[in-house]
């Protein structure tokens, strides 16, 4: 049975042979393993009888923006669902952080078009959002799509909206 589920250490080896798999086929971008060590918690992994089979990650970019990237598939079983299921995971994880908008930058559009995502001017995301890309050996040329998907939002609290200042009954210590 397939089991998608947080990333742990131990799957960081094998999440990285997957993901370079596919940059070595012009994919996606390549992960090192220290990249994958430090953004271990925005990572979901498919796994099935001990083998990974999947990955994807939400990475926040900013307060109302986050990106899905590293969505990869074990050869062999493209086609599945999995990777629909992996990204729907994050999709969960980011309407319950209360993301507004998530992105993807991908050659595969339309495997994002079916999950609900459109197509935006690459222009329309915020320039730091690009500092991954400097590492890429197709910058500045690369031929990645920008896709954008809006969440319903949960209504802020009251205490975020009053910038900073602290609840009638917050306790300051």
């Amino acid at each position: 049975m397939i089991r998608i589920r947080k990333a742990r250490m131990s799957d960081v080896e094998k999440m990285q042979d997957l993901i370079n798999h596919h940059a070595k086929a012009g994919r996606m971008l390549a992960r090192s393993l220290l990249e994958l060590y430090e953004n271990l918690r925005d990572f979901y992994v498919a796994s099935e009888g001990g083998k990974l089979l999947g990955t994807a990650a939400l990475h926040t970019s900013w307060e109302d923006l986050a990106e899905v990237k590293s969505v990869s598939v074990a050869e062999g079983r493209q086609g599945s669902g999995l990777g629909r299921k992996l990204v729907e995971h994050c999709l969960a994880e980011a309407a319950a952080l209360g993301v507004g908008r998530v992105f993807a930058l991908t050659y595969v559009p339309g495997f994002f078009e079916k999950l609900g995502f459109t197509r935006i001017e690459r222009s329309e995301l915020p320039h730091r959002v690009w500092a991954e890309c400097l590492r890429c050996p197709e910058f500045p040329d690369c031929g990645e799509i920008a896709m954008m998907r809006a969440l319903p939002r949960k209504r802020r609290s009251r205490r975020l909206r009053k910038a900073g200042k602290p609840a009638k009954n917050s306790r300051r210590g």
